[in-house]
């Protein structure tokens, strides 16, 4: 089994900056593609970022120049750093990563959620 932790959400102002942190554990080869996701009230969950070997980094347009998604393979953990935050960043933010299991098997699995909130 596979576990993602989820760190650093929280309340922010408008203009200001977090940092949020995914951490995978349990028994696995190895991790591909690390991404967030986010999911504000009565909409659905859109990609915000991802970070994947060797294709590089992508971005949802909506956060471009302000957000940036790192990783740290060593610890199997990845970051969405988060600057000039909007009131329309507020959502729950979910990590998700795709795992390569022992035995070859590939399965996708996401984190629980971290509420950030903007406030203007």
């Amino acid at each position: 089994q596979v576990q993602l932790v989820e760190s650093g959400g929280g309340l922010v102002q408008a203009g200001g900056s977090l940092k949020l942190s995914c951490a995978a554990s349990g028994s696995f080869s190895s991790i591909n593609a690390m991404a967030w996701y986010r999911q504000a009230p009565g909409k659905q969950r859109e990609l915000v970022a991802v970070i994947a070997s060797p294709v590089g980094t992508n971005y949802a347009t909506s956060v471009k120049g302000r957000f940036t998604i790192s990783r740290d393979n060593a610890k199997n953990t990845w970051f969405l750093q988060m600057s000039s935050l909007k009131p329309e960043d507020s959502a729950v933010y979910y990590c998700n990563a795709e795992v390569f299991l022992f035995g070859g098997r590939v399965s996708v699995y996401w984190g629980q959620g971290t509420q950030v909130t903007v406030s203007s």
